[in-house]
């Protein structure tokens, strides 16, 4: 049975890592009411009583379609009947792209794990979700860290982690799995949509992929993801012990000059992530990586915010405009 063998392939994965999910954690399930959330959410109800897990239900309505109220509460009342406690976000107008809602919703998942003590928040992503991320930032021109698409673990705040315990699971599993155990489906219209790129990944470049080049493509893109995921932990370990934060926003430039470009590039990144109170983009750890031999008061333009970059001797500062 197939609800048989994803109990199976989750408990392999829940031993091989026993961080992800501990046992006695506080659990909370983001759910769409989707194929996927549906799955994760009663795969681990019925893994509940051997982990000792307490689990509570998030639901975050976009307001991007006229049946979003409708869609939450459908997940509402799956999470009473199966006695869970339920929490609901709702945005106060329309988000206006992917990108948005999906760091509004992670924000707000965060806020209801820290109001209800969860120190874990699961989502359902898949393989397949695994390898359309790979293709969607490929074409966008990541490097490996956005290429290793979608890892098992990062932590959001302090005490918050995100874990994806799906993805060594197929879309297509979790949609068997509901079948069998008669889940109700919530069939949300957005997916169909190629106005959105990631549906169009979906629905027509992967489809053609495993057509005309790899039957397997999906595989072979996560197993890629997953090569690089081992390069990327790796590297940015290393880069990590090449430079502490010091009490001034600087670097040592003279330490730097000597590395590989890739880790010259690793270290500027995480450097300019502590200090700037955003993810520094590929252009501006470029234009960073300009001082490294530049002559004293070189500076960049200025990055988000007004804050610069700027040679002071052995130095590279972060500046902040009064």
């Amino acid at each position: 049975m197939v609800s048989k063998l994803l109990r199976a392939k989750l408990n392999l994965v829940l031993r091989s890592t026993p961080d992800l999910l501990p046992a006695h954690a506080k659990i909370l399930v983001a759910v769409s009411g989707g194929q996927d959330s549906l799955c994760l959410a009663k795969l681990l109800l019925i893994l509940q009583p051997k982990w000792q897990w307490q689990i509570v239900i998030g639901h975050c309505d976009h307001q991007w379609r006229t049946d979003s109220i409708e869609n939450a509460l459908h997940v509402q009342q799956l999470a009473t009947k199966w006695e869970v406690p339920f929490y609901l976000k709702t945005a106060i107008e329309p988000l206006k792209n992917e990108a948005v809602a999906r760091a509004w919703r992670y924000q707000m998942l965060t806020t209801i794990a820290e109001s209800t003590d969860c120190s874990i928040i699961v989502t359902g992503h898949t393989s397949s979700d695994r390898a359309e991320t790979f293709l969607f930032n490929l074409i966008r021109g990541s490097g490996a860290d956005g290429l290793q698409a979608l890892s098992w673990h990062r932590s959001l705040t302090a005490n918050v982690s995100l874990v994806r315990p799906l993805l060594s699971i197929s879309r297509s599993q979790t949609g068997e799995f509901c079948q069998e155990m008669d889940l109700p489906i919530w069939q949300d219209s957005t997916n169909e949509n190629l106005a959105y790129r990631r549906n169009r990944i979906r629905l027509e470049l992967i489809p053609y992929l495993s057509q005309h080049f790899n039957p397997q493509v999906e595989q072979a893109l996560v197993q890629t993801a997953e090569l690089l995921s081992a390069d990327v932990d790796y590297l940015e370990q290393q880069a990590r012990a090449l430079w502490q934060p010091d009490i001034l926003p600087r670097i040592d430039r003279l330490k730097i000059q000597t590395l590989p470009l890739a880790m010259q590039r690793r270290v500027l990144r995480q450097f300019l992530n502590h200090y700037l109170p955003h993810d520094p983009s590929f252009a501006q750890v470029q234009k960073c990586l300009q001082l490294i031999d530049a002559p004293n008061r070189s500076r960049t333009d200025p990055f988000p915010g007004g804050a610069w970059a700027e040679v002071d001797r052995n130095w590279i500062s972060i500046e902040i405009q009064e």
